[in-house]
């Protein structure tokens, strides 16, 4: 069960990795987070960082995203949302949808479990990627036609 948020104490690197996770919607892994945390903290070890990412994510000082990724990410809005991921560079970002709480109310009426939430990832390709693909489209045509 997770503890309060008051429960855990704000140490200076816990509030630097929030601060650096604060500055960007990318949902980086620990290991993005922990370059990031370096320039302001040069002498923090990796593991560090885990155990500390960790915790405020057990205390719900912060999100740790477990979804269609290899990799956790780490998320410092703590809100309900969604997110959509990209399944070419699995890049991946907030999305502003509605959050849907009948779903959750759904569930309930279905099962015995003591229903908390729900975590909904949506998949496509990011901008970045779908400009790749039609790049490689694009040249597989025209080496097509040039044959």
């Amino acid at each position: 069960m997770n503890a309060p948020e008051s429960m855990i104490r704000l140490t200076t690197q816990r509030q630097i990795l929030l601060e650096e996770l604060s500055k960007v919607n990318s949902h980086p892994t620990a290991c993005e987070l922990y370059e990031m945390v370096r320039k302001r903290l040069p002498r923090i070890g990796l593991g560090t960082v885990y155990r500390n990412l960790e915790l405020m994510a057990d205390s719900g000082m912060i999100l740790k995203l477990e979804l269609g990724g290899a990799q956790k990410r780490f998320d410092a809005t703590t809100d309900p949302h969604y997110h959509v991921r990209c399944s070419v560079c699995g890049k991946m970002e907030d999305l502003t949808v509605a959050v849907q709480e009948q779903i959750t109310e759904n569930a309930s009426e279905k099962t015995t479990y003591k229903i908390l939430g729900h975590h909904v990832e949506f998949t496509g390709e990011c901008p970045s990627c779908q400009k790749a693909q039609a790049k490689l489209r694009e040249a597989d045509v025209a080496s097509s036609n040039a044959t």
